[in-house]
């Protein structure tokens, strides 16, 4: 079973940030958390993306800025064929990268509120994504002090652009502590793995270290869901996309989204949505 770990990035002595170039392996990285900020350029491949509590599909020229300390991985849908193509350019910084000293300064402002204002993450529009992302490519050509103000650059890039849409995480990032994340962690870790299975709350409780009964009050304390709640907005989340990408009967998305009853899950889907699946698809799809 999959478990959302900590990841270990190289070590602040030497160096002020980390750039990443990857293939595929990069998509097969477990749902994991760092004390760091990153930034996630997406260059070819298709999938869904986890931040958090949030799950969204991802394409080419994908751009996301993640806070530290949240779990978050990316999973390609199926190949085609026998090979992925797939590439992803990763920076990690961290989040005291400005100091104390210069973060207060008039110049750094508006980089500064940036990372202040992002708490779970933000998807960027695909204009400044690609303007970004040919930046991200090209950073790692430039060494020592010439690295670090492209960094800088990229940051007051997306500081000064007003298309970034803000990730909601619906109240689950009151997980502010790293004995909450790490409690958390294996929990949405399961969710991520297995919301299109049977899941099983006492299973889920054990991974928290806890009772079903603790373990339910817990959850609700942290964000602000039930179980069940979370688990549902999973399986619905992943049939709207379902719904606008293909054009797969309702009953198999209903299936493969983890619905064992079709009536149950029209019931569900039209609760939420305040539309029907075929309505939905008619008003959405492309």
């Amino acid at each position: 079973m999959l478990k959302a770990s900590p990841e270990y990035v190289q070590s602040r002595d030497d160096h002020v940030f980390l750039l990443r170039n990857f293939g595929a392996e990069a998509f097969e990285a477990p749902y994991h958390f760092h004390p760091e900020f990153e930034l996630t350029y997406i260059v070819s491949g298709v999938g869904k993306r986890y931040v958090g509590t949030h799950m969204e599909r991802f394409d080419p020229g994908d751009l996301v800025l993640i806070a530290p300390n949240v779990p978050h991985c990316w999973k390609l849908d199926e190949p085609v064929g026998e090979l992925f193509d797939a590439e992803a350019v990763v920076i990690q910084f961290p989040a005291d990268m400005l100091g104390s000293t210069l973060s207060g300064k008039e110049e750094l402002a508006d980089i500064h509120n940036l990372l202040a204002q992002t708490t779970v993450g933000v998807c960027f529009g695909k204009e400044i994504s690609m303007q970004v992302g040919g930046m991200l490519r090209g950073l790692a050509a430039k060494k020592g002090i010439y690295g670090f103000i492209g960094l800088l650059d990229i940051l007051q890039q997306l500081a000064e652009d007003h298309t970034g849409t803000t990730l909601s995480d619906d109240g689950a990032m009151a997980v502010s502590t790293l004995v909450d994340h790490q409690r958390m962690g294996p929990v949405l870790a399961y969710l991520v793995e297995h919301f299109r299975d049977k899941v099983s709350l006492s299973e889920a409780a054990s991974l928290a270290h806890m009772t079903p009964q603790a373990f339910c009050k817990y959850f609700k304390k942290v964000t602000r869901k039930t179980f069940m709640d979370m688990v549902m907005d999973y399986r619905i989340n992943y049939a709207t996309q379902q719904l606008v990408q293909t054009d797969k009967p309702v009953s198999d998305i209903a299936f493969e989204s983890g619905f064992t009853d079709v009536s149950f899950f029209h019931r569900t889907f039209k609760r939420r949505t305040t539309l029907s699946p075929l309505r939905y698809r008619r008003q959405f799809g492309s």
